[in-house]
């Protein structure tokens, strides 16, 4: 008896060898996992901390850490020695970093429309002034010019007729982040901006000098802002209108908590389009060879691809995110055709320090 309990022991030490032999080998057939630091728009980072996300880069061996700054921080304010890459959340902005770091190439995996993140009384109260009309195509239109002439005139909400919803006693202004750190802020001055110079991209310093007093209240008069758009959105989110009735967002960033069905989209809040708008292209600039690989793999990687639609990015499959909208019936403009282009980084830089030398 003893001699087989022997024989039944050796034969399952055995079967434990090697079962370990074959898992080691199998832990050994994968690539090693390499560190990646990058740094990025905060509103990205709910994407980059998703375990789907990570799991994804693991299966090609990367290990991607991120911190996050603002878009314009990245280029005026960020020690970029210390990434792989920098993924701010516009065109402009990559481009600076792109010719001061001396880098190749960029990747847009991925795009963003700017739009107005409100709520359903304060969407009333802006058709009574103008400033809202439907689409004709299942959502609303912010109309820039129209907003402009309120923003003019110093309209205050408790202004407005019959304005029993929102009698605030502050002017009716977008909010938005902090202008020369952000580029949600400057996406929104881009936008405001268009409309100023007559509908036509700001090109020259002339314009800029022009248009500057013109723009200038609607930029510095909302009081403090925020530095980062997801600080920002944040706010809307957990505020309410009391503290920001309308606030400048990316349209991702509204989508993804639709998307996800996690209740933080409340009945009573609206996602509405500016007229004329911008979209945000999110590009990654490498700074390195496995930055040059983040980026390809955002571009390509078919699960990344997915999950950046699931997070409310447009991407280059159209078709995943117009299945999202559908399966969700989320409030997205399905075709945006009122889009303009922004300046370029150099006018734009000028034009928010032209605005910012007329604070008190």
């Amino acid at each position: 008896m003893k001699r087989w309990i022997g024989v039944v022991l050796a034969a399952v030490l055995a079967g434990v060898a090697v079962v370990a032999v074959v898992t080691g080998n199998e832990e050994d057939d994968r690539p090693e996992s390499t560190v990646v630091r990058g740094v990025i728009g905060s509103e990205k980072k709910p994407f980059f901390d998703d375990a789907r996300v990570r799991a994804a880069f693991a299966e090609h061996g990367l290990r991607v850490e991120v911190d996050t700054a603002g878009s314009r921080q990245m280029v005026t304010d960020v020690d970029l020695s210390r990434y792989a890459f920098a993924f701010p959340s516009s065109v402009p902005a990559a481009e600076r970093i792109k010719q001061d770091r001396g880098a190749s190439v960029t990747y847009s995996p991925f795009y963003s429309p700017m739009a107005v993140a409100t709520f359903e009384p304060i969407a009333g109260l802006l058709e009574k002034l103008g400033v809202l009309r439907n689409s004709g195509s299942g959502y609303p239109i912010f109309d820039i010019t129209k907003y402009l002439e309120i923003v003019a005139k110093g309209t205050r909400w408790d202004n407005i007729p019959d304005n029993s919803d929102y009698p605030a006693r502050k002017r009716v202004l977008l909010t938005t982040t902090d202008v020369r750190t952000s580029n949600s802020a400057a996406m929104y001055l881009s936008m405001i901006g268009y409309v100023a110079n007559g509908d036509d991209v700001i090109s020259s310093d002339e314009q800029i000098a022009k248009i500057a007093p013109i723009l200038a209240p609607a930029v510095l008069d909302q009081g403090f802002s925020e530095t980062e758009s997801e600080e920002a959105f944040e706010n809307y989110l957990v505020q309410g209108s009391g503290k920001t009735p309308m606030t400048v967002v990316y349209e991702a960033q509204y989508l993804s908590h639709v998307f996800t069905g996690d209740g933080r989209i409340r009945p009573e809040m609206r996602l509405v389009y500016p007229s004329p708008t911008v979209l945000s292209k999110h590009t990654l600039v490498p700074l390195s060879a496995p930055g040059s690989r983040v980026g390809e793999l955002l571009m390509k990687d078919p699960e990344l691809q997915s999950l950046a639609a699931r997070y409310g990015f447009r991407t280059s499959d159209p078709k995943a995110f117009a299945d999202l909208v559908a399966r969700t019936a989320a409030p997205a403009a399905t075709a945006l055709v009122d889009v303009v282009e922004p300046p370029t980084w150099e006018r734009l830089d000028r034009l928010i320090t032209a605005i910012d030398s007329t604070r008190p």
